[in-house]
């Protein structure tokens, strides 16, 4: 089996159609379609069904999945391997960070970066946490920095660098801006805007309301903290907003509750060889650490 083969079988799989692998491989259809025909005649086996526009994995394609993945990743391990062998400092990054941390948090870190490593080609993709979680345990993500997971799976290593204190907020003409101080019951009989109920913040939330036998009343999500903000802004509802978002436009609400915090943080695959590039990041990272985070 070829490597090329077997990265156009994984975008047609993740794709879901060639016409859309083709796109992400820059090439042609037919040259899709041929290198799936090569590799389905290597292994005696068809790998799709095409149905109508549908394109489904055969029990044969089911089984390669897994074990295609792993073996690209163990080729571009050997790649990095040798690279690294050379000392320099270049060739790609591959770094997928979520809205708010690309907004609020690195771009300190990727200016001195890219001004001390201008060799290197910096791939950087803003996904939610949860999806470049997944890009990272996939292989295909070398280095991801987002929000860290409460639970985070055991074949990662996943390093805290800052602690963002999450603020309770409303808008300043908000009924709850006229209370005083606030229970969590209290603050249940209004709307809230929060993040989706996927997301790794709505999670750490939900447990703080659910250890008070509480329910939240949420109207409104978003994955978008910035779009929380405005809608928080305009009052649509209270929510929970990282502190360095607040001033200005939000009214701080006091809360009968402990400080809630999350981590944030960068993540690799325990199993993955780092590029020297990633190696130079982390270093960065890693002096960015605040003192939270070190348990300081």
């Amino acid at each position: 089996m070829d490597t090329q083969s077997l990265q156009a079988f994984l975008a047609v799989a993740d794709s879901g159609s060639f016409s859309r692998a083709a796109e992400q491989l820059h090439l042609t259809q037919p040259a899709v379609s041929k290198r799936i025909a090569t590799l389905e005649d290597q292994i005696g086996a068809r790998l799709f069904d095409r149905i109508g526009r549908r394109v489904t994995l055969t029990e044969a394609g089911r089984v390669l999945l897994p074990r295609a993945r792993q073996i690209l990743v163990m080729v571009d391990d050997s790649r990095r391997a040798l690279t690294n062998l050379e000392g320099q400092v270049a060739g790609s990054l591959t770094l997928a960070t979520s809205h708010h941390i690309g907004l609020h948090r690195l771009p300190p870190l990727l200016k001195a970066y890219t001004q001390s490593h201008p060799e290197v080609r910096m791939d950087l993709r803003f996904l939610d946490s949860e999806l470049a979680y997944q890009g990272v345990l996939d292989g295909e993500l070398e280095l991801a920095v987002v929000t860290l997971a409460p639970h985070p799976d055991p074949q990662l290593d996943v390093v805290p660098v800052w602690q963002d204190r999450m603020c309770f907020v409303c808008a300043h003409d908000h009924p709850l801006a006229r209370h005083g101080r606030l229970t969590l019951h209290e603050l249940c009989t209004f709307d809230a805007v929060l993040p989706g109920p996927l997301t790794f913040t709505r999670t750490l939330i939900e447990s703080r309301f659910a250890a008070a036998g509480l329910t939240l009343p949420v109207a409104l999500a978003t994955n978008y903290l910035e779009t929380l903000k405005m809608m928080a802004a305009i009052g649509l509802g209270w929510s929970l907003l990282p502190e360095r978002m607040v001033a200005g436009e939000l009214h701080e609400l006091d809360v009968e509750h402990p400080p809630i915090h999350r981590s944030l943080g960068y993540l690799v695959h325990r199993s993955r060889t780092l590029s020297n590039a990633a190696r130079a990041m982390l270093s960065l990272l890693e002096e960015a650490r605040d003192t939270a985070s070190r348990g300081g």
